[in-house]
C-alpha cells in the first residue's frame, strides 16, 4: 500500500475535452480501401451513447483537474488571488492531508528498511514485537486515504462549481510529469476507440471484420511472393558475384597500366622540374633589381612624407588655435541662448494658458461646428438630389432634341433622294429622245448620198 502511494506523482495538462467533439473526422485523404474501416456514422444518435461519451468526458476533465493539485499545491504564491479563498482553504487541506500521508509511508518504509537490515542482529520476539507495530501503525492509512478521497472530491466539487477558477487551474500546468501525461493521452486514445466503436453498426463490424481477413490472406500472399522474389535474388546475387570478380580482373590490369602511366608522367614531372628551376633562377637576378629600384624609391617617398608631416604640424597649430576661439564663442552663445530660453520659458508659460482658454473655446466651436456638419450635410444631399434631377432632364432633353435631330436629317435626306432620283428620271428619257433623234438623221444622210451616186 505503502509503495502505491509513493509511486503516484503529479500529473499534467492534457488537451482541453471541452473542445472534443462528439463526431468522428475521418481523414479526407483516406484511400478507397480502407473505407470499410471508417464508420459510415459521423454523429452519436442515441442517447445512451451520448451519455456514455458524456461520462467519458466529465471522468478525462476532473482527472485533468485532479493531477493538477499537486502543482497548484506546491507553488502556493498567489492561490487566493487566482482560485478564491475557499478553493485555496480546501487545496492547503488536501495538501495538508497528503503530506501526513507520505510523511507516515516514508517513515514506514524507513522502519521496514531497518527492521529488514536488522533483523539479523535482533532477537525473534523483540523483531515480531516491532512488525506487529508496524502493522498496527499501517493499520491508521487507510482511514488517511479515505479523507483524502473525501477532500480530493469537496475540491472537484469546488472547481466544477466555478468554471473559472478551473479553467485557470488548468493554465497552471507546467508542472506536470511524463506519466499523468501518458495516462491522460491513453485515456483520451481509449475515448477515441470507445466512439468509433459506438459509430460502428453490427453489419460494419462484420463488414471490418471481413475486411481484415481478406487483408490477411493477401499479406500471406504477398509473403510468399516476397518469398519466391527473395529466392530469385540470392540466384542473381551470385551471378552478380561472378561478374563482379570478372570485372576485378579486369580492374587489376587496368591497375598495371596506371602504374606504368605514373612512372612516364614522374619522368615527364622531374623534367618540367628542371626547366622551373631554371626559370626561377632568371626570375631571382630580374627580381634583384627590381627591389633595388624600389629600395630608392622608398627612399624618396620618405623624404616626402617627412616634409608633408612638418606641413601638417604647422596646419594643425593653426587649426588648433582656431578651435580654441570657436570654443569661446560657443561658451558665449550658449549662456546667451541660456538667458534667452528662460525668456522664452516664461512667454510659452503665458501663451501656454491662452492656448488652453483657446483649446476650451474650440471645443465650444468644434461641437457648433458638428451641428453645422451634420446641417449641411443635409443640404448637400438635398442639392445632390437636386443636382442629380437636373443632369437626368437635361440628359433626357439632350437625348429628345437629338432623336428630332435625326429625324429631321433622315426626312431631308428621303425628300434629297427622292428629287434626285425624278431628276434622273428625266434626264434618263431626254437622252432616249436625242439618241433616237440622231439615229434618224443619219440614216436620212445615208439614203442620201446612196440616190447622189
Amino acid at each position: 500500500m505503502a509503495s502505491d502511494i509513493l509511486s503516484m506523482g503529479p500529473l499534467s495538462q492534457g488537451p482541453d475535452m471541452n473542445r472534443i467533439r462528439l463526431m468522428a473526422e475521418p481523414s479526407k485523404k483516406t484511400a478507397s480501401p480502407l473505407k470499410a474501416l471508417v464508420p459510415s456514422k459521423t454523429k452519436l444518435t442515441t442517447i445512451e451513447t451520448k451519455r456514455i461519451m458524456s461520462v467519458l468526458d466529465e471522468t478525462i476533465h476532473k482527472v485533468q483537474l485532479v493531477t493538477l493539485l499537486s502543482y497548484v499545491t506546491s507553488s502556493k504564491e498567489d492561490l487566493e488571488g487566482i482560485l478564491g479563498k475557499d478553493i485555496a482553504k480546501a487545496m492547503r487541506e488536501h495538501a495538508d492531508l497528503c503530506q501526513v500521508l507520505l510523511d507516515r509511508v516514508s517513515y514506514l518504509q524507513g522502519e521496514e528498511q531497518q527492521a529488514q537490515e536488522e533483523e539479523e542482529l535482533e532477537d525473534e520476539a523483540r523483531f515480531r514485537d516491532r512488525l506487529l507495530s508496524l502493522e498496527q501503525q499501517k493499520s491508521h492509512l487507510p482511514p488517511l486515504m479515505q479523507q483524502i478521497k473525501e477532500s480530493t472530491k469537496n475540491l472537484l466539487r469546488l472547481l466544477l462549481s466555478n468554471p473559472q477558477a478551473a479553467g485557470l487551474l488548468q493554465m497552471q500546468a507546467q508542472g506536470r510529469s511524463a506519466g499523468a501525461q501518458t495516462f491522460i493521452d491513453s485515456l483520451i486514445e481509449l475515448r477515441g476507440f470507445l466512439f468509433e466503436k459506438l459509430l460502428t453498426s453490427p453489419m460494419e463490424a462484420r463488414d471490418k471484420a471481413q475486411f481484415i481477413q481478406d487483408v490477411t490472406k493477401q499479406n500471406r500472399s504477398n509473403q510468399e511472393a516476397i518469398g519466391a522474389l527473395e529466392e530469385e535474388l540470392a540466384v542473381r546475387m551470385k551471378d552478380r558475384n561472378a561478374e563482379v570478380e570478372k570485372e576485378n580482373s579486369v580492374i587489376q590490369e587496368l591497375k598495371t597500366q596506371l602504374h606504368q602511366v605514373l612512372k612516364f608522367s614522374e619522368n615527364s614531372l622531374h623534367r618540367s622540374k628542371r626547366e622551373a628551376e631554371k626559370q626561377q633562377k632568371a626570375d631571382f637576378r630580374a627580381s634583384q633589381a627590381r627591389v633595388a629600384k624600389i629600395q630608392q624609391e622608398i627612399l624618396q617617398l620618405r623624404s616626402q612624407f617627412h616634409n608633408l608631416v612638418m606641413e601638417n604640424r604647422e596646419t594643425e597649430q593653426a587649426l588648433r588655435k582656431k578651435k580654441y576661439k570657436v570654443e569661446t564663442e560657443i561658451e558665449n552663445w550658449i549662456q546667451k541662448y541660456d538667458l534667452e530660453m528662460g525668456e522664452k520659458q516664461e512667454e510659452y508659460e503665458e501663451l501656454d494658458t491662452i492656448h488652453k482658454e483657446e483649446k476650451a473655446q474650440l471645443d465650444e466651436l468644434r461641437q457648433r461646428h458638428d451641428v453645422l456638419v451634420e446641417e449641411f450635410a443635409q443640404i448637400r444631399e438635398e442639392r445632390e438630389t437636386h443636382s442629380k434631377k437636373r443632369v437626368e432632364d437635361e440628359q433626357e432633353l439632350r437625348r429628345m432634341v437629338r432623336a428630332a435631330t435625326l429625324i429631321q436629317a433622315v426626312w431631308k435626306g428621303y425628300l434629297v433622294r427622292s428629287m434626285l432620283k425624278s431628276r434622273k428620271k428625266k434626264r434618263s428619257k431626254g437622252k432616249v429622245k436625242g439618241k433616237e433623234k440622231a439615229k434618224g438623221g443619219k440614216a436620212k444622210g445615208k439614203k442620201a448620198a446612196k440616190g447622189k451616186k
